[in-house]
């Protein structure tokens, strides 16, 4: 019998005691699972750096949880991730189904045949990510939708909200952003993406795919507005909503496949991972690990 640890954030939007439960009940169809919870931002880490002895980590959680869990990650012990949050960028990314007892019944299947995936992740001032860095623009909307707040239950905001912020945030600034920072032998631009894995994110059930050439088993990609205004914008929402690409569209800097970014701000702006709020930075440098750990799918 193989030993699995399942690790779930409880405060994850799609997570409910019956879910767990109903996870645990695939997952223990072709193995022995240890059942770990979260209780604290960090604890993530944490957990899967203590699993030493398994055949596989579980993760169910929202895009955070799965951050963490790379985090912490050794790069042996093959990890699966379980949608439980409200958009579950890498788990969708990975072609894992949006359900999370059906993602649990591919996730046992993949461990018992041992169909694993490795893919490369990005380091951003010493912090992994799985699929996505922002800095400028992108990591304010992530802070302000941070600072919502949560429900009772301790759920996030979802996409909508999101959307929300984008658009306020834009109104604010008259739909103007000037450059704010270079990425060094790019160029200057008003703000910057980073991304190992297209889609870059998704709007509800769309995705969009702001860096088309990125691949999880390549290098990093950077796209980065040179500037904004209302027609600039205008342009850039068709794109992504034809699910285009940013790669060639007018005033977009694009770099492919690179092991190293290295971006410095004008003046510190705010930076996040994976969706997570980091704080501001007036300096970045991302770094591919390229094949550093091994994913079920």
């Amino acid at each position: 019998m193989r030993r699995a640890v399942l690790v779930v954030n409880p405060f994850a939007s799609q997570v409910t005691e019956q879910r767990v439960e109903a996870v645990r009940a695939e997952l223990e169809r072709g193995a022995s699972v240890d059942t770990l919870f979260t209780d604290r931002p960090g604890h993530a880490v944490e957990l899967v750096e203590a699993v030493t002895e398994a055949d596989a980590i579980f993760v169910f959680s929202g895009d955070g949880g799965f951050n963490e869990a790379l985090n912490g990650a050794d790069g042996r012990v093959p990890l699966g991730f379980l949608p439980g949050g409200g958009t579950s960028v890498l788990s969708r990314v990975l072609g894992l189904p949006r359900d999370p007892v059906e993602a649990a019944r591919r996730l046992g299947e993949a461990l018992a045949a041992g169909r694993t995936r490795r893919i490369s992740l990005g380091r951003m001032n010493g912090r992994r990510f799985g699929f996505s860095c922002g800095v400028g623009f992108d990591a304010e909307v992530v802070r302000r939708v941070d600072a919502l707040g949560r429900s009772r239950e301790g759920r996030r905001p979802g996409d909508l909200a999101f959307a929300r912020l984008v658009a306020r945030t834009l109104l604010e600034r008259r739909g103007r952003l000037d450059p704010a920072l270079e990425v060094r032998g790019v160029g200057r631009a008003a703000f910057a993406l980073v991304a190992n894995v297209d889609p870059y994110t998704y709007a509800g059930p769309l995705p969009l795919h702001a860096a088309p050439l990125a691949e999880l088993e390549q290098g990093l990609d950077v796209v980065a507005p040179v500037r904004l205004r209302p027609p600039t914008i205008a342009r850039v929402v068709g794109h992504l909503l034809r699910g285009r690409g940013l790669e060639r569209a007018r005033g977009i800097l694009y770099a492919h496949d690179l092991d190293r970014v290295e971006i410095v701000c004008d003046r510190p702006l705010p930076v996040h991972v994976d969706g997570e709020d980091l704080g501001d930075v007036d300096r970045l440098e991302c770094v591919c690990e390229r094949g550093a750990v091994s994913v079920l799918v």
